[in-house]
């Protein structure tokens, strides 16, 4: 098995940890890992903003990089519902719908890839903190992955899992929305924000670093004792990698 990296743009210039963390876990596991280079921008930030037409080369350049890999695994939902759920509404070309098909059974999230490919959910970690969990909307509704990342942190020895109040909530990040709606956004973060304290949790762990972004940067901000944590990231440090 060999599975190549999809990093998007915030994982390589934000937060690359994940996507190393996603790495050495997939070297514990004895699976080769390949880097396509020349990947760029999956589209996502134009194409929410309404610039479809300017995502078609975007899109088209990914199917033609990634056409002929066995596995893509990301450690980003949106980004991954991005190419599985929104290039099928962009008009491509002909000879690429089929390659795009193809793309589509075989690009994964990172905890979906390790649950639902691997059936791999315990790594012999330990965490000995209490965590709890944000469902990201790309993750949760529009890839409906919510247990996978549940089963892998109950997973982890001495771990305390609690659930926030109403986990899939929105953090209110959507890309551009948070600074074309600001007001909106502020509020919708605190409200996040004000359920991940109240569930007493050291962590939130989430699989998507634009909503860990937006709701890391409120809990400092604001002086909460809580910490954000990709899953990638909280799987690695239990292993000491």
């Amino acid at each position: 098995m060999i599975v190549s990296l999809f990093i998007p743009c915030l994982t390589e210039h934000l937060f690359p940890s994940a996507a190393l963390s996603m790495v050495k876990i997939f070297q514990r596991l004895g699976i080769d890992v390949k880097y396509v280079e020349n990947q760029t921008c999956c589209g996502q930030p134009a194409f929410n903003t309404g610039y479809h037409k300017e995502v078609v080369p975007l899109a088209e350049h990914f199917i033609q990089l990634f056409q002929h890999e066995e596995y893509i695994v990301a450690p980003s939902g949106s980004c991954v519902a991005m190419v599985r759920e929104h290039y099928k509404d962009l008009p491509i070309k002909e000879k690429l719908i089929a390659p795009y098909k193809e793309i589509c059974t075989k690009i994964y999230e990172f905890s979906e890839f390790l649950v639902d490919v691997l059936k791999v959910v315990d790594f012999n970690g330990r965490f000995p903190h209490c965590v709890t969990y944000h469902d990201s909307c790309h993750v949760a509704r529009g890839l409906g992955i919510r247990e996978q990342p549940r089963q892998l942190i109950r997973g982890i020895r001495d771990i305390d899992f609690v659930e926030m109040e109403r986990s899939d909530l929105c953090c209110g990040f959507g890309g551009t929305f948070s600074y074309k709606f600001k007001d909106i956004s502020i509020e919708m973060v605190k409200r996040k924000c004000r359920y991940i304290e109240e569930s007493k949790a050291e962590y939130c762990i989430g699989a998507d670093s634009s909503c860990l972004m937006n709701i890391e940067g409120y809990l400092r901000k604001n002086q909460f004792t809580a910490k954000t944590l990709h899953i990638a990231d909280l799987l690695a440090q239990s292993m000491g990698l």
